[in-house]
């Protein structure tokens, strides 16, 4: 009985993490970069100009947010604390 390979239909054959470190048995000491495809196609990506900027709004814009509720949580923390430190608690 022989088992199935599994596909994967999102699976590209780029690797996250290199595995191939000093100290694991599977360790063959070929440098990192050697017999690994550079992107889905096997070729490096190059990302034009626009499409650079883009990506570049997006990770701005998406830091932006973050930022505006951090300030916003902290300003009604502060504001919280102040009325608190005015009117007191358990004050009748």
């Amino acid at each position: 009985m022989s088992r199935k390979k599994r596909i994967y239909e999102d699976d590209d054959g780029r690797s996250i993490a290199d595995m191939n470190v000093d100290g694991m048995p599977w360790y063959d000491g070929r440098p990192q970069d050697q017999d690994r495809p550079k992107g889905p196609s096997g070729q490096q990506t190059e990302l034009d100009r626009s499409t650079r900027g883009s990506a570049l709004l997006g990770i701005f814009a998406a830091i932006a947010v973050v930022t505006l509720i951090f300030a916003v949580v902290f300003l009604l923390v502060i504001l919280g604390i102040l009325l608190i430190g005015r009117h007191g608690l358990g004050r009748g």
